[in-house]
C-alpha cells in the first residue's frame, strides 16, 4: 500500500523520516510518495486533503480535525522550543511588564513577564496564518493585525531590509538572528509555558481519518521505529539531513535537531496529549477555532 507524506526539509523532520523512507527498517509493506514542503504549505495541503500522513502546525489541525487525526510519533514539542518575535537593534519597541492580555481576562502574563507595547501600528512577519506561531502571536497580542506572510527562512533578511517591523521566527532561525544583528523582543514560547506549564505544541503528524485504524497505528509505529533507529545510529541519516539543509552551519543542524526532536517525538505520552488539548482549549476560548469535540488521536 502507497501512502502520500508530507514534512518539512527541516533537520529535524529529515532525522525523523531518514530511515522510513530509505528502507532502514521494515515497513511492513507500507510505500511512502514524499513531499517536502514548508510547514505552511503543508498546512495548506492539508486544507486541500492533499496528502495521506503530514507534518502540522498544530495550530492548523484544529481547522482540519474532521478529516485528520494525530499520531503519537514525529510532533516537534516541548519546553524551549517555541517561536521568537525579534527586531531590528535600532528599532522602537520599548518593553511594557505587568500587561495583562486583552480580551476575557482569563490568561493574565506572569508578573515577571515583559511585552512589547503598542504593536497595532506594527508591520510582523510571520510563517504564515495556519502556523503555531501565529497562534502564540494573536493569543498574546490580539491587537496586532499588520501581518505579512513570508516562507520563515526569509524573515530575517526582511527585517534587516525594513521591509517588517518585527518578525516571528521559528525552526533554525532562533539559533542565527543574534548573529545578524537582531534582537530579542519576546520568547513566545516562554510565555506559554509560563501560562500554561505545558510544552508548547509546535507540529505534529497527522493522518487521513478515512485511512484505516489498523493502517494508522501501523504508520504510527514506523515512525516511532524510524526515530529509535536514528537515535540509535545517529550518522545513518547525515547526508540526507545535510541534503536538505546545504546552506545551515553544521553546527546549527545538530542543535536544530537537539532541541526539536526529544521524548515527545517518540510518544507525545500524557504530557504532549495534554498540551495539545490545552492549546484547542485555549484557541477555541479566544474565538479562533470552533470547540474541538471529535477524537483528536489515532488509533493504536
Amino acid at each position: 500500500m502507497k501512502l502520500s507524506l508530507g514534512f518539512s526539509p527541516c533537520p529535524n523532520d529529515t532525522f525523523i523520516f531518514d530511515a522510513l523512507i530509505h528502507g532502514k527498517i521494515d515497513t511492513e509493506g507500507l510505500e511512502f510518495e514524499v513531499f517536502y514542503d514548508d510547514v505552511e504549505t503543508l498546512n495548506r495541503k492539508a486544507f486541500r486533503g492533499e496528502l495521506d500522513i503530514t507534518k502540522l502546525s498544530y495550530y492548523a489541525f484544529a481547522h482540519v480535525i474532521s478529516d485528520y487525526v494525530l499520531l503519537n510519533a514525529g510532533s516537534a514539542l516541548g519546553f524551549g522550543v517555541g517561536p521568537l518575535l525579534i527586531t531590528a537593534p535600532g528599532a522602537n519597541i520599548s518593553p511594557s511588564t505587568n500587561r495583562d492580555i486583552p480580551g476575557d481576562g482569563n490568561l493574565p502574563l506572569a508578573e515577571s513577564s515583559a511585552q512589547p507595547a503598542g504593536l497595532q501600528d506594527k508591520m510582523i512577519g510571520i510563517p504564515g496564518h495556519y502556523t503555531t506561531a501565529n497562534f502564540l502571536l494573536s493569543l498574546a497580542f490580539p491587537e496586532a493585525k499588520h501581518k505579512k506572510e513570508m516562507v520563515f527562512s526569509g524573515i530575517e533578511e526582511a527585517l534587516l531590509k525594513g521591509e517588517i517591523d518585527l518578525g516571528l521566527i521559528i525552526h533554525e532561525n532562533r539559533f542565527t538572528y543574534e548573529e545578524k544583528g537582531l534582537r530579542k523582543v519576546m520568547d513566545l514560547g516562554e510565555f506559554w509555558e509560563k501560562e500554561t506549564g505545558c510544552p508548547i505544541p509546535l507540529g505534529g503528524i497527522m493522518v487521513k481519518r478515512a485511512i484505516r485504524p489498523e493502517i494508522q497505528a501501523k504508520a504510527d509505529r514506523l515512525i516511532r521505529r524510524s526515530i529509535e533507529y536514528a537515535f540509535a545510529n545517529p550518522s545513518s541519516g547525515l547526508a540526507f539531513i545535510r541534503s536538505h539543509a546545504q546552506e545551515m552551519d553544521e553546527t546549527v543542524m545538530y542543535r536544530h535537531i537537539e532541541l526539536y526532536v526529544n521524548k515527545y517525538s517518540v510518544d507525545l505520552g500524557p504530557e504532549g496529549r495534554r498540551a495539545v488539548e490545552v492549546l484547542f482549549d485555549m484557541a477555541a476560548k479566544k474565538g479562533l477555532i470552533e470547540p474541538v469535540t471529535q477524537p483528536v488521536f489515532a488509533a493504536g
